[in-house]
């Protein structure tokens, strides 16, 4: 799911649309309404995407229901997902330039897409997506790790917001140490990584396209996905029809949203970008309140908003 909903850094998109301005241009005007609306655009479709992101859970979760594990629904509706886009894009095959930047790519996605959905079928929703947005926190130290930047006072003050919010979350007085407590909240920590990592990899691979990189995550996700374990394919077939019309829909929905959100983000700067993806908890948190009943403390609360609040600031860092 994620990496392949995020298959690009907010940081690393700048906005290719300008309106265009001055008296001189008898079409000015006219260029400024269409790139206002351009934007206006690309604003409903990342919001779309952050509500489509915010509710996927449930899908999910109705496949498991109905008898077809995490592991093999989520490998199967990217399956579907690459079938489709091998079927719009129709690439060429050709020996990669860059097999082993590909392959960390791939495995990025996949641990990426496969964790989230794991943590979201058996742990609270809401906390998982807090939890998976320390994604910042990882970018830093890979960044800094693997491309060498170097970490700034605003990049030592996310680090630190990102992990008070984390200490905050999951601290109990009565088991000491704030850890993940339970696989839950490893799954998406673990999602959380992979998609920073995903992200400072996608800055080497800039070259790509995105629909390279788009493949690439699918991909990742059947391989990965196989490798687990791979398919029940007896469960699956033993499915009742509505649930493999589920698969089908969500792996069409996986491929459509993705090349939504990526027409949003080239057409929307990254500080903007960045605030209307994080609707996305806004939507987890209603979703998961109406159709499963959960909800989440104080502590979850102000820990996520300093999690949300790390996520913000991470934007400014290379200005």
């Amino acid at each position: 799911m994620r990496a392949v909903r995020r298959t690009a850094d907010y940081k690393g998109h700048r906005r290719v649309t300008e309106g265009t301005g001055g008296g001189g241009n008898p079409g000015a005007s006219g260029a400024a309404g269409a790139g206002g609306a351009s934007r206006g655009l690309a604003a409903t479709a990342l919001l779309t995407g952050a509500f489509v992101w915010g509710v996927i859970w449930y899908p999910y979760r109705a496949l498991r229901d109905a008898g077809i594990d995490g592991i093999s629904s989520t490998t199967l509706t990217y399956a579907v997902a690459l079938a489709l886009a091998l079927l719009v894009w129709r690439p060429r095959p050709t020996r990669p330039a860059h097999p082993w930047l590909l392959l960390g790519l791939a495995f990025a996605a996949g641990g990426c897409n496969l964790g989230y959905v794991m943590a979201t079928l058996d742990g609270e929703v809401v906390r998982v997506l807090l939890l998976f947005y320390l994604a910042p926190l990882w970018t830093v130290l890979l960044a800094w790790v693997l491309l060498g930047e170097r970490l700034n006072r605003f990049g030592a003050f996310v680090v630190l917001l990102s992990l008070a919010g984390a200490a905050t979350m999951l601290w109990r007085p009565e088991a000491g140490l704030p850890l993940p407590r339970d696989l839950a909240d490893w799954s998406g920590l673990g999602a959380g990584f992979c998609f920073a990592l995903f992200n400072v990899l996608s800055r080497r691979a800039r070259n790509l396209p995105a629909s390279q990189r788009i493949l690439v995550s699918f991909l990742g996700v059947v391989a990965l996905g196989a490798l687990l374990g791979g398919v029940d394919l007896p469960a699956a077939a033993a499915a009742p029809p509505q649930a493999l019309f589920l698969l089908l829909l969500v792996g069409g929905l996986l491929l459509a949203i993705n090349l939504v959100v990526q027409f949003g983000l080239v057409h929307t700067p990254a500080n903007q970008a960045i605030v209307i993806m994080l609707s996305e908890v806004g939507f987890a948190a209603v979703s998961s309140w109406l159709l499963a009943g959960e909800a989440i403390g104080p502590r979850e609360w102000i820990g996520g908003a300093m999690i949300i609040a790390a996520s913000l600031f991470s934007t400014r860092m290379g200005r």
